[in-house]
């Protein structure tokens, strides 16, 4: 260190570094000082060396899901343990090619960072739930609400965030990096980025049988690889909204009118379709379940339980306006969705009062065009907390709702029903039915015992919440029509090839995140208006059907012409006719 002197209140200081002690001068005094000032200095680096490192960093630090994935599909013996490096091998000289590329001054660190940053947080979450990312899990995260964001954040979150985003930026930016003259550096890259892929040619080629049948034969791999799969998605997701952007709207339907049928009804009807939300039909006692997680509703008289329905999507996002589309599962398209209307917008164009009333994170789009009433951030004291509703909000006014009622009416209720993580939250006290209970968002440190006991416990609730809304229609009966179709939009995943929630790629998805609940209750003045035999169904509710059939099964219960109504995907197509005394009339 250079010597140097300077005047301290009439004292000269004078400093000097010797080997490791350091000589200290006050006045005429000299004392030594043992303990030696350490200057840490990192010497500069070139960034191939930040790219590559960053490159083995990304792997090595934020894919441990994919890590044991790989290590459960391939074998322990010499064979699969060259599989792993060569898959390794590639992975990492991929992420280089992409990082070398925008290794200049002012991109590198910033991007670097982000990535980091991301990366933690996506780790987080895969490990936690064992969800994969694609573009439908990115749509259903930026459909997402705050209460839903709220349930999801935790303790363990924000170590992730510190360990493997925030501890390793700081280092990065302590690094001095040595940059090159722009022409040295570009062909410093071209070197770099050539070498990356004869790495991956070469070890593509030598282990070509056996990567080619991996990749052929796991699918799921890609949507593990982070950073590559949420920024493959991103870019996924984005194209998804210019082309929405760029699309017209479509009316659909627009031929729609009542059939005559209608002027013979002596009162008016009130259609309740209730949308669940993670409610899979194997745990359903109703349904055959082994526990009686629907005790009210086996006592429901006419109460119709349809044992194979399965859903158009694995979140909200898709299932929702899936479901009231005419495209069905295989020909929905998202951005197609976003700008055509739907089965809502054809009933409202017939004539009938069109009502959705919401206790989740909206209706994705399916319900902007009629009347909408969100009753989740309601200050009702014994039903909402912390910016969150129960169910039972839902059926708050019903009553006076029906004694007003002087239209036709479709009335849609969306639940909160069994969301995750937090299962404890859904349900009051009481209808803690089965314990131990999980009451972390941390599903992975619970049992397994724990996670589905609170995710029964949300079944309870429901049952208690749709035996109120039929009994309430039973005793309205007679003065309006009434009937209640409940369907939910997905199913859930209880830990279940270590997978939790909802979201999965659809060909990839457990049965339990498709096979979803469906139940229907008719009046028995709502089935001699509308001609439905509740017998018939009863006998063919066995028969397999989707979220495909709702849409032209709504338009055929309630009678309305329209081109687009398909009878082939009318689920009640087959038991509806003249209705007398409970006989079905054949038309």
């Amino acid at each position: 260190m250079a010597s140097f002197s300077q005047k301290i209140d009439g004292l000269q200081l004078k400093i000097a570094d010797v080997a490791a002690n350091e000589i200290f001068t006050f006045g005429e005094g000299t004392f030594i000082q043992e303990q030696p000032i350490i200057m840490l200095k990192i010497k500069a680096v070139r960034p191939e060396w930040v790219t590559l490192i960053s490159s083995a960093f990304l792997l090595a630090g934020f894919n441990f899901v994919l890590w044991q994935h790989l290590f459960e599909i391939t074998a322990s013996d010499g064979q699969g343990i060259v599989m792993r490096v060569a898959f390794g091998a590639m992975i990492i000289a991929a992420f280089n090619i992409v990082l070398t590329l925008l290794a200049f001054r002012p991109v590198m660190k910033p991007v670097l960072t982000l990535i980091f940053m991301v990366s933690a947080g996506v780790a987080y979450f895969m490990g936690q739930y064992g969800v994969l990312i694609d573009t439908g899990m990115l749509r259903n995260f930026a459909q997402t609400n705050a209460t839903e964001v709220r349930d999801l954040l935790s303790l363990k979150l924000l170590v992730y965030i510190l360990v493997l985003g925030v501890l390793p930026s700081l280092l990065l930016w302590q690094v001095p990096v040595n940059y090159r003259r722009w022409h040295r550096e570009l062909l410093s890259k071209a070197l770099v980025t050539v070498a990356s892929v004869a790495v991956i040619g070469g070890v593509a080629l030598v282990n070509y049988q056996g990567l080619s049948s991996l990749f052929r034969n796991h699918h799921e791999l890609r949507l593990m690889v982070v950073p590559s799969n949420y920024i493959g998605a991103s870019f996924g997701f984005l194209r998804e909204q210019v082309a929405s952007a760029q699309q017209p709207f479509m009316k659909l339907g627009e031929d729609a009118q009542r059939n005559p049928a209608w002027q013979t009804h002596e009162r008016k009807s009130l259609t309740v379709l209730v949308v669940g939300e993670s409610a899979r039909a194997e745990n359903f006692g109703i349904l055959g379940y082994n526990r009686d997680t629907t005790p009210k509703l086996n006592k429901e008289a006419g109460l119709i339980a349809f044992t194979d329905v399965h859903s158009c999507g694995t979140e909200t996002a898709v299932s929702v306006p899936c479901m009231f589309s005419d495209m069905g599962r295989k020909d929905y398209n998202a951005s197609k969705a976003k700008n055509q209307e739907g089965l809502l917008d054809v009933l409202k164009r017939a004539g009938l009062d069109v009502i959705w009333r919401d206790n989740q994170s909206g209706c994705k789009g399916t319900c902007d065009r009629v009347t909408l009433d969100d009753v989740s951030n309601l200050k009702d004291p014994v039903l909402c907390a912390n910016s969150e509703c129960r169910d039972e909000i839902l059926l708050q006014g019903l009553q006076h709702f029906i004694d007003t009622l002087d239209k036709d009416t479709v009335l849609v209720l969306h639940q909160m029903g069994s969301h995750g993580p937090e299962y404890f939250k859904r349900y009051p006290k009481e209808y803690e039915r089965f314990t131990p209970v999980c009451e972390s968002n941390a599903l992975n440190n619970c049992s397994r015992e724990s996670i589905v006991n609170g995710y029964d416990n949300t079944l309870v609730y429901t049952d208690h919440v749709l035996s109120t809304l039929i009994d309430l229609l039973r005793k309205n009966q007679e003065k309006v029509d009434t009937a209640m179709l409940y369907l939910s939009d997905h199913g859930e995943s209880l830990g279940e090839y270590n997978l939790f929630l909802h979201g999965t790629p659809y060909m990839l998805a457990p049965e339990q995140q498709k096979h979803v609940a469906m139940l229907a209750w008719f009046s028995d003045s709502y089935q001699k208006s509308f001609s439905v035999d509740a017998n018939c169904l009863q006998q063919s509710r066995e028969k397999p059907l989707s979220q495909d059939n709702l849409f032209h099964s709504m338009l055929g219960l309630l009678e309305v012409k329209t081109t687009v109504y398909k009878q082939n995907l009318d689920m009640f197509a087959g038991c509806r006719g003249a209705v007398t005394d409970g006989v079905l009339a054949k038309d």
